[in-house]
């Protein structure tokens, strides 16, 4: 058993209240927080201690939407609109991943989000077995979203992927998925939704990300692509809907009706100038709210605070109104709303039970003080200088700099430099 003591807690059982409280971790999860006596402590036998005075546990960050091999693509592809970026610059490139590329830029990106304090991500992308690999090696926790395209007989390797992957091990896991409504013919669709009426599972796609997206499947169905997908069914047990910036009232309802979450990427959005996801009107209208960074490709980093404060700080910007979208939203959205639009509904909270997958602040750098609202600075001025430790499934993952994932990040580093050299070439 592990003991993290000293530390304030924001639990997010009961909003972004702060109490100072233990927390104990056994067999990957929460064991007990709370205010030890001293017949507990009399009788608990602890591995290890970790004092962690001047500091916050709160529940860690999940990524709900990323392609976390794309790192490849960092810095490559910029200052181009979304289509062009897109179809003439990544598709390309994307065409010469092998395997074992995938296998080396998924644990590049895995360093990346433990210093941001991200223990899980919702990942769509090619080379399943690789990805599945490199996660595994790290400790580090992921549920694969399928991202099949093209036609009607696609659908038999998303279900293929779905009965390999789920329950295969404690750390992965794989939902029914596909690129977008402008890669998948309609016979794709169609199948997809059959999938999900057959495993009444839930489905995850990129949804009205660019205003072209949804003119042209308006002209092309009549309906806007969360329309078509309701209409095929395919939104019946729920799922995700990967930046949804320009959505109606009409989909949003879809959206609160079906139980579908909005993942929204700032980040990425802005940079693609794809524009700004009515996230207020999302809330009004009863839609629940996710959020991720997208690809490295096109944000072009793998960073939670950057996100965070984004999306609080676009909504207060496109509605000139600064009381738009609080902080304490952002951070909800960030630690508990992604967890549960990926399906990991033991990991939003920290609660006796729950999933170990912990963050720790340090409380006592510059940037933090002084502590007038705790949630408020770790949006509008926390960073990663402000991550301490990232705990995955109870395993220490990353502590002060030093990374635990049974790899050294020099290795990862050489490989990837390696490998973009001759994907570049």
């Amino acid at each position: 058993m592990l003991r993290f003591k000293n530390a304030l807690v924001m639990d997010m059982c009961e909003d972004t209240h702060t109490e100072y409280k233990e927390v104990w971790t056994e067999g990957g999860r929460i064991a007990f927080c709370g205010k030890p006596d001293s017949e507990m402590l009399k009788n608990a036998v602890f591995e290890k201690e970790y004092d962690l005075e001047n500091c916050l546990i709160m529940p860690s960050f999940k990524n709900a939407h990323t392609h976390s091999a794309m790192t490849f693509l960092r810095s490559y592809a910029d200052d181009l609109p979304l289509q062009e970026w897109l179809f003439d610059r990544v598709f390309p490139m994307e065409e010469k991943l092998t395997g074992e590329d995938i296998y080396w830029f998924t644990k590049l990106a895995i360093l990346e989000y433990l210093s941001s304090g991200i223990t899980a991500s919702f990942d769509m992308y090619f080379e399943p077995e690789d990805y599945f690999r490199a996660n595994v090696e790290s400790g580090f926790r992921t549920v694969m979203c399928g991202s099949v395209s093209g036609s009607a007989a696609d659908a038999a390797r998303l279900e293929e992927f779905y009965l390999r992957f789920n329950g295969r091990d404690p750390l992965v896991s794989y939902r029914l998925g596909f690129h977008a409504e402008y890669t998948a013919e309609y016979g794709l669709m169609e199948e997809i939704a059959a999938l999900a009426k057959k495993y009444k599972a839930p489905v995850s796609v990129h949804n009205s990300e660019t205003a072209k997206e949804v003119r042209e499947c308006v002209e092309k169905y009549g309906k806007t692509p969360t329309a078509l997908f309701d209409s095929l069914g395919i939104y019946d047990y729920g799922g995700a809907g990967f930046h949804c910036v320009h959505f109606s009232d009409e989909d949003m309802d879809i959206f609160r009706r079906r139980n579908v979450y909005a993942v929204t990427c700032p980040g990425s959005n802005s940079k693609l100038a794809s524009g700004i996801a009515p996230l207020c009107r999302m809330r009004e209208n009863g839609v629940k709210i996710a959020v991720g960074t997208d690809g490295a490709a096109s944000n072009n980093c793998l960073d939670m605070f950057r996100e965070m404060f984004l999306m609080t700080a676009l909504q207060k910007l496109s509605l000139g109104d600064a009381a738009a979208f609080p902080a304490q939203e952002a951070l909800k959205a960030a630690c508990c709303g992604s967890a549960l639009a990926m399906g990991l509904d033991d990991c939003d909270r920290i609660a006796k039970g729950k999933q170990a997958d912990l963050l720790v602040l340090d409380l006592s750098k510059p940037n933090m003080q002084p502590l007038n609202a705790i949630d408020k600075n770790i949006v509008y001025s926390g960073s990663k200088q402000n991550v301490r430790m990232t705990v995955c499934a109870g395993k220490v993952l990353y502590e002060n700099g030093v990374y635990h994932i049974n790899a050294d990040e020099k290795e990862i580093y050489a490989h990837c430099a390696e490998r973009c050299a001759v994907l570049k070439d």
